[in-house]
């Protein structure tokens, strides 16, 4: 079978697509699990650090990366509540960017009537991640108003679709024009540019503060972000992709009765499958009122390096997703 393959820690350009063996018929991440002819597989930011050997989770070398995937089952042990021929979407931690990839049955969900398969792979790793951060971690309330740092890319993006469709008023964060017509595609109701001025134009709009800010960015934005928060604030750090993980000034906390929250889904989800359950089955209940994850990027297999180019030099708009020829 084709699959992408990572067997250097030089970064996107060492990757190659090529021939391996076929899984076998257990995961890493333990229970009964199910085989899927993969039609699409996300790429994410996690992925591209394993390029680099700089993320926590990084197999031996050589290895197929992939934590997510969409397709149609091809083998299914009884009771695991899925057929041959059932299309499905599922978290593979491992393994998701080939044409065949097995996953575990508690991990794997029915993909919804009108979700293509590109939508499926996009689904589990960000939007799981959003709601995780926003109803659990970051306890939102419907009314409160919420800031979403780099609201254009995969895991933005559902930040801002799921915090709308939660009920907040949601400000976007983001880089460009184009992100912020992107970011209000995905439900944005105000977007500002990360520009030396971000902070005052986010408080023009909302001169009373703001209840949370969602930050998978880092950087030099934390301090203008707890400087944001009204009282009982919340701060929720969802990772660091600008490079530098910021330092807190606790007395700010202290004075102001703010929070700063961790919203780590992957290592909370992987030692509790009965949250991760949980947690899709809400995220499920939002699929069927419409909430999408927004694709932006439908990359063909072969064109792996392009996808994870996109996400190094932050162009991607939304999830970038590898379409499998079939």
């Amino acid at each position: 079978m084709r699959a992408v393959v990572i067997s250097e820690h030089s970064g996107p350009a060492s990757i190659t697509i090529r021939d391996v063996e076929e899984p076998g018929s257990t995961h890493e991440l333990g229970g009964p699990v199910v085989a899927l002819d993969v039609h699409a597989a996300g790429v994410s930011f996690p992925e591209l650090l394993q390029t680099r050997g700089l993320y926590q989770h990084s197999p031996d070398l050589p290895f197929v990366p992939g934590l997510e995937a969409a397709g149609v089952i091809r083998e299914a042990p009884p009771g695991s509540g899925f057929a041959v021929g059932d299309r499905v979407m599922a978290f593979t931690n491992v393994g998701g960017q080939a044409q065949i990839a097995i996953a575990p049955a508690a991990m794997t969900f029915a993909l919804p009537d009108g979700m293509d398969f590109a939508e499926g792979a996009a689904t589990i790793l960000n939007m799981h991640t959003a709601y995780f951060a926003l109803a659990m971690r970051g306890r939102l309330q419907p009314g409160e108003t919420v800031v979403v740092h780099g609201a254009a890319g995969g895991l933005g993006s559902c930040l801002v679709s799921i915090a709308a469709a939660l009920g907040a008023q949601v400000i976007a964060v983001v880089s460009t024009g184009h992100k912020a017509d992107f970011a209000r595609e995905a439900g944005a109701h105000h977007a500002v540019l990360a520009d030396d001025h971000w902070a005052a134009s986010v408080r023009e709009i909302a001169p009373g503060g703001v209840d949370i800010v969602c930050d998978p960015v880092g950087g030099d934005r934390t301090t203008d972000s707890l400087r944001l928060l009204r009282t009982q604030g919340r701060y929720v750090v969802l990772g660091f992709t600008a490079g530098d993980i910021p330092q807190v000034r606790v007395n700010r906390l202290l004075l102001n009765n703010l929070d700063v929250v961790g919203a780590g889904w992957g290592a909370f989800v992987r030692q509790d499958p009965v949250a991760f359950r949980a947690i899709g089955d809400a995220v499920g209940q939002l699929l069927e009122q419409g909430v999408r994850p927004k694709v932006g990027h439908r990359v063909p297999l072969d064109g792996a390096i392009t996808a994870y180019e996109l996400l190094e030099s932050r162009q991607a708009l939304g999830k970038v997703v590898l379409e499998f020829p079939r």
